[in-house]
Protein backbone atom coordinates (compact mmCIF):
# COMPACT_ATOMS: atom_id res chain seq x y z
CA UNK A 1 0.00 0.00 0.00
CA UNK A 2 1.18 3.56 -0.24
CA UNK A 3 2.58 5.68 2.16
CA UNK A 4 2.25 9.14 2.70
CA UNK A 5 5.88 11.05 3.17
CA UNK A 6 7.70 8.34 2.33
CA UNK A 7 9.67 7.19 -1.64
CA UNK A 8 8.03 4.48 -3.04
CA UNK A 9 7.22 2.77 -6.59
CA UNK A 10 3.34 2.87 -7.89
CA UNK A 11 2.27 1.45 -10.50
CA UNK A 12 0.47 3.56 -13.59
CA UNK A 13 -3.81 2.82 -13.62
CA UNK A 14 -4.09 5.35 -16.26
CA UNK A 15 -3.37 8.56 -18.03
CA UNK A 16 -5.61 11.50 -18.48
CA UNK A 17 -4.96 15.22 -19.53
CA UNK A 18 -4.35 16.15 -15.82
CA UNK A 19 -1.84 14.04 -15.66
CA UNK A 20 -1.17 10.02 -14.47
CA UNK A 21 -3.18 7.87 -11.92
CA UNK A 22 -0.99 6.05 -9.78
CA UNK A 23 -1.95 2.55 -7.97
CA UNK A 24 -2.20 4.18 -4.00
CA UNK A 25 -3.86 0.73 -3.29
CA UNK A 26 -6.28 1.28 -0.14
CA UNK A 27 -5.83 4.65 -0.47
CA UNK A 28 -6.99 4.78 -4.00
CA UNK A 29 -6.26 6.09 -7.75
CA UNK A 30 -3.20 8.92 -6.94
CA UNK A 31 -2.67 11.50 -9.13
CA UNK A 32 1.20 12.02 -10.32
CA UNK A 33 0.51 16.01 -12.38
CA UNK A 34 1.24 15.97 -16.08
CA UNK A 35 4.36 17.95 -15.02
CA UNK A 36 6.01 15.26 -13.98
CA UNK A 37 5.28 13.05 -16.66
CA UNK A 38 8.17 12.23 -19.66
CA UNK A 39 7.40 13.89 -22.71
CA UNK A 40 7.93 10.38 -24.18
CA UNK A 41 5.37 8.16 -24.85
CA UNK A 42 4.36 5.65 -24.07
CA UNK A 43 4.11 5.81 -20.37
CA UNK A 44 6.75 3.69 -17.83
CA UNK A 45 4.27 1.03 -15.99
CA UNK A 46 5.17 2.75 -12.77
CA UNK A 47 6.96 5.79 -11.26
CA UNK A 48 9.34 6.12 -8.47
CA UNK A 49 7.32 8.68 -6.24
CA UNK A 50 6.87 10.88 -2.93
CA UNK A 51 3.48 11.05 -1.74
CA UNK A 52 2.00 14.10 -0.08
CA UNK A 53 -1.05 16.28 0.61
CA UNK A 54 -1.58 19.34 -1.77
CA UNK A 55 -2.95 22.49 0.01
CA UNK A 56 -6.65 20.78 -0.77
CA UNK A 57 -5.42 17.62 1.38
CA UNK A 58 -5.58 15.82 -1.67
CA UNK A 59 -3.34 12.73 -2.02
CA UNK A 60 -0.61 13.88 -4.80
CA UNK A 61 2.96 11.93 -5.89
CA UNK A 62 5.62 14.00 -7.14
CA UNK A 63 8.79 12.83 -8.90
CA UNK A 64 10.99 15.66 -6.69
CA UNK A 65 12.50 14.31 -3.43
CA UNK A 66 12.15 16.55 -0.36
CA UNK A 67 15.15 17.03 1.81
CA UNK A 68 13.49 14.61 4.60
CA UNK A 69 10.86 12.01 4.63
CA UNK A 70 8.88 10.55 7.65
CA UNK A 71 10.82 10.06 10.03
CA UNK A 72 13.48 12.13 9.54
CA UNK A 73 15.83 14.99 10.75
CA UNK A 74 16.93 17.75 8.82
CA UNK A 75 17.97 21.34 9.12
CA UNK A 76 15.29 23.44 7.16
CA UNK A 77 14.99 27.56 5.66
CA UNK A 78 12.17 29.27 7.29
CA UNK A 79 10.34 30.79 3.99
CA UNK A 80 7.56 32.35 5.73
CA UNK A 81 5.86 32.83 8.88
CA UNK A 82 1.71 32.89 9.64
CA UNK A 83 1.17 34.17 13.37
CA UNK A 84 -1.22 31.52 14.88
CA UNK A 85 -0.50 28.80 12.45
CA UNK A 86 3.13 28.63 12.68
CA UNK A 87 6.37 28.46 10.04
CA UNK A 88 6.54 27.14 6.70
CA UNK A 89 9.88 25.50 5.91
CA UNK A 90 11.82 25.08 2.53
CA UNK A 91 11.75 21.15 1.79
CA UNK A 92 12.53 21.16 -1.71
CA UNK A 93 9.25 20.23 -3.03
CA UNK A 94 6.65 23.22 -4.34
CA UNK A 95 4.54 23.00 -1.41
CA UNK A 96 6.44 23.71 2.01
CA UNK A 97 6.51 22.28 5.51
CA UNK A 98 4.59 23.54 7.68
CA UNK A 99 5.95 23.50 11.69
CA UNK A 100 3.30 24.63 13.54
CA UNK A 101 3.21 26.98 17.09
CA UNK A 102 2.75 24.16 19.14
CA UNK A 103 5.93 22.18 17.75
CA UNK A 104 7.91 25.50 18.09
CA UNK A 105 10.29 25.29 20.91
CA UNK A 106 11.17 28.81 20.73
CA UNK A 107 10.36 31.41 18.34
CA UNK A 108 11.56 31.57 14.91
CA UNK A 109 11.62 33.72 11.78
CA UNK A 110 11.93 34.13 8.54
CA UNK A 111 15.50 33.38 7.16
CA UNK A 112 15.93 31.01 10.29
CA UNK A 113 17.55 27.90 9.51
CA UNK A 114 15.66 25.34 12.03
CA UNK A 115 16.67 21.73 12.59
CA UNK A 116 13.27 19.46 12.91
CA UNK A 117 11.79 15.80 12.46
CA UNK A 118 9.43 15.19 9.53
CA UNK A 119 6.43 13.52 10.76
CA UNK A 120 2.55 12.60 9.88
CA UNK A 121 0.14 14.71 12.38
CA UNK A 122 -2.50 11.85 14.00
CA UNK A 123 -5.24 14.56 14.22
CA UNK A 124 -5.27 15.55 10.44
CA UNK A 125 -2.92 12.97 8.83
CA UNK A 126 -0.71 15.95 7.06
CA UNK A 127 3.08 16.27 7.23
CA UNK A 128 4.36 18.53 9.23
CA UNK A 129 7.50 19.14 11.02
CA UNK A 130 8.45 19.40 14.90
CA UNK A 131 11.21 21.18 16.14
CA UNK A 132 10.81 19.51 19.95
CA UNK A 133 13.94 16.98 18.67
CA UNK A 134 14.24 15.49 22.25
CA UNK A 135 10.91 14.12 22.37
CA UNK A 136 11.56 12.30 18.81
CA UNK A 137 15.28 10.56 19.73
CA UNK A 138 15.93 7.31 20.93
CA UNK A 139 16.93 6.90 24.15
CA UNK A 140 18.37 3.63 24.08
CA UNK A 141 22.23 3.48 23.10
CA UNK A 142 22.12 0.13 21.95
CA UNK A 143 23.91 -0.22 18.82
CA UNK A 144 26.42 2.66 19.30
CA UNK A 145 29.83 1.92 20.94
CA UNK A 146 32.79 4.27 21.93
CA UNK A 147 34.87 4.85 19.00
CA UNK A 148 32.59 3.96 16.58
CA UNK A 149 32.28 6.22 13.73
CA UNK A 150 28.67 8.41 12.98
CA UNK A 151 27.35 10.23 10.54
CA UNK A 152 25.88 13.64 12.30
CA UNK A 153 23.76 16.57 11.82
CA UNK A 154 24.52 19.71 13.82
CA UNK A 155 21.11 20.79 15.17
CA UNK A 156 21.47 23.17 18.02
CA UNK A 157 24.23 25.36 19.13
CA UNK A 158 24.99 25.59 23.19
CA UNK A 159 27.61 27.46 25.30
CA UNK A 160 29.21 24.25 25.32
CA UNK A 161 29.31 22.83 21.62
CA UNK A 162 26.70 21.52 19.29
CA UNK A 163 23.61 19.29 20.09
CA UNK A 164 24.09 16.86 17.03
CA UNK A 165 21.76 14.15 15.87
CA UNK A 166 23.14 10.88 15.34
CA UNK A 167 22.68 8.30 12.53
CA UNK A 168 19.20 10.13 12.12
CA UNK A 169 18.52 8.31 15.42
CA UNK A 170 20.30 9.54 18.69
CA UNK A 171 21.05 12.75 20.14
CA UNK A 172 24.65 13.63 21.38
CA UNK A 173 27.27 16.60 22.17
CA UNK A 174 30.23 17.52 20.67
CA UNK A 175 31.88 19.84 22.37
CA UNK A 176 32.88 23.16 21.30
CA UNK A 177 36.68 22.06 22.11
CA UNK A 178 36.28 19.23 19.77
CA UNK A 179 34.93 21.41 17.02
CA UNK A 180 35.77 22.72 13.96
CA UNK A 181 35.60 26.42 13.18
CA UNK A 182 33.60 25.77 10.02
CA UNK A 183 31.08 23.96 11.34
CA UNK A 184 27.43 25.64 12.12
CA UNK A 185 23.63 24.70 12.31
CA UNK A 186 22.54 22.77 9.79
CA UNK A 187 25.90 20.96 8.76
CA UNK A 188 26.80 17.32 8.29
CA UNK A 189 30.23 15.46 9.62
CA UNK A 190 31.66 12.16 10.60
CA UNK A 191 32.40 11.97 13.64
CA UNK A 192 33.53 9.37 16.48
CA UNK A 193 31.58 8.51 19.60
CA UNK A 194 33.81 9.63 22.36
CA UNK A 195 31.81 8.28 25.51
CA UNK A 196 28.55 6.76 26.46
CA UNK A 197 27.82 8.26 30.01
CA UNK A 198 26.18 6.21 32.81
CA UNK A 199 22.97 8.55 32.12
CA UNK A 200 22.61 7.62 28.19
CA UNK A 201 24.09 11.14 27.45
CA UNK A 202 26.42 11.02 24.17
CA UNK A 203 30.11 12.92 23.98
CA UNK A 204 31.20 13.26 20.18
CA UNK A 205 34.72 14.13 18.54
CA UNK A 206 35.61 14.44 14.97
CA UNK A 207 38.59 12.94 16.07
CA UNK A 208 39.62 8.90 15.10
CA UNK A 209 39.55 7.90 19.21
CA UNK A 210 43.34 5.88 20.23
CA UNK A 211 46.31 5.06 18.34
CA UNK A 212 44.81 5.31 14.45
CA UNK A 213 43.88 9.36 15.43
CA UNK A 214 47.74 10.10 16.76
CA UNK A 215 48.96 7.90 14.12
CA UNK A 216 47.18 9.54 11.67
CA UNK A 217 47.54 13.32 12.91
CA UNK A 218 51.64 12.71 13.07
CA UNK A 219 52.13 11.74 9.58
CA UNK A 220 50.26 14.93 8.42
CA UNK A 221 52.79 17.10 10.98
CA UNK A 222 55.72 15.18 9.06
CA UNK A 223 54.37 16.02 6.05
CA UNK A 224 54.19 19.44 6.88
CA UNK A 225 57.44 19.38 8.03
CA UNK A 226 58.98 17.94 4.74
CA UNK A 227 56.99 20.80 2.77
CA UNK A 228 58.18 23.63 5.33
CA UNK A 229 61.77 22.78 4.81
CA UNK A 230 61.76 20.68 8.03
CA UNK A 231 61.07 23.09 10.71
CA UNK A 232 57.11 24.37 12.01
CA UNK A 233 56.52 27.07 14.09
CA UNK A 234 54.20 25.59 16.25
CA UNK A 235 54.41 23.49 19.52
CA UNK A 236 52.30 22.24 22.38
CA UNK A 237 52.33 26.36 23.08
CA UNK A 238 50.58 26.69 19.84
CA UNK A 239 46.92 28.61 20.05
CA UNK A 240 43.97 25.30 19.65
CA UNK A 241 42.55 28.32 17.07
CA UNK A 242 45.68 27.84 14.84
CA UNK A 243 46.07 24.00 15.44
CA UNK A 244 42.43 23.81 14.58
CA UNK A 245 42.84 25.87 11.56
CA UNK A 246 46.10 23.88 10.24
CA UNK A 247 45.28 20.61 10.61
CA UNK A 248 41.59 20.32 11.76
CA UNK A 249 42.61 18.72 15.01
CA UNK A 250 42.20 20.01 18.71
CA UNK A 251 44.91 21.14 20.52
CA UNK A 252 44.74 17.92 22.87
CA UNK A 253 44.92 15.51 19.64
CA UNK A 254 48.10 18.04 18.75
CA UNK A 255 49.88 17.59 21.42
CA UNK A 256 49.26 14.00 21.77
CA UNK A 257 50.66 13.32 18.14
CA UNK A 258 53.97 15.32 19.16
CA UNK A 259 54.47 13.31 21.64
CA UNK A 260 54.68 10.44 19.84
CA UNK A 261 56.90 11.89 16.84
CA UNK A 262 59.32 13.12 19.93
CA UNK A 263 59.29 9.90 21.65
CA UNK A 264 59.90 8.02 17.85
CA UNK A 265 62.91 10.67 17.43
CA UNK A 266 61.15 11.74 14.39
CA UNK A 267 61.27 15.21 15.97
CA UNK A 268 62.89 17.94 18.57
CA UNK A 269 61.44 20.70 19.95
CA UNK A 270 62.62 23.62 18.56
CA UNK A 271 61.34 25.68 21.45
CA UNK A 272 59.68 27.96 19.91
CA UNK A 273 58.30 24.86 17.07
CA UNK A 274 59.47 21.47 16.09
CA UNK A 275 62.43 20.11 13.88
CA UNK A 276 61.86 16.88 11.47
CA UNK A 277 65.38 14.83 12.54
CA UNK A 278 67.67 14.64 9.78
CA UNK A 279 65.59 16.50 7.64
CA UNK A 280 63.38 13.76 6.34
CA UNK A 281 64.10 11.91 3.02
CA UNK A 282 63.28 14.60 0.26
CA UNK A 283 65.44 16.93 2.34
CA UNK A 284 68.42 14.58 2.80
CA UNK A 285 68.87 14.62 -0.97
CA UNK A 286 70.07 18.47 -1.06
CA UNK A 287 72.30 17.92 1.99
CA UNK A 288 76.02 16.89 0.81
Amino acid sequence: MAKLGNVQRLRVLKETDAGAYLDGGALGEILLPGRYLPRRRPLPAEFEIFLYRDSEDRLVATTERPRAMVGEFACLRVKDFVEGVGAFLDWGLSKDLLLPMSEQPVDVRVGDSIAVFVEIDPATDRLIASARLKHRICTDTEGLAEGMAVDLLLAEETPMGFNAIINQKWMGLLYRSDASATLMVGSTTRAFVKAIREDGKIDLTLEEPGYGRTEGIGERILAALVEAGGHLDLDDATPPETIRSEFGVSKRAFKQALGRLYRERKITMGNPGIDLVGGGPELSEDRP
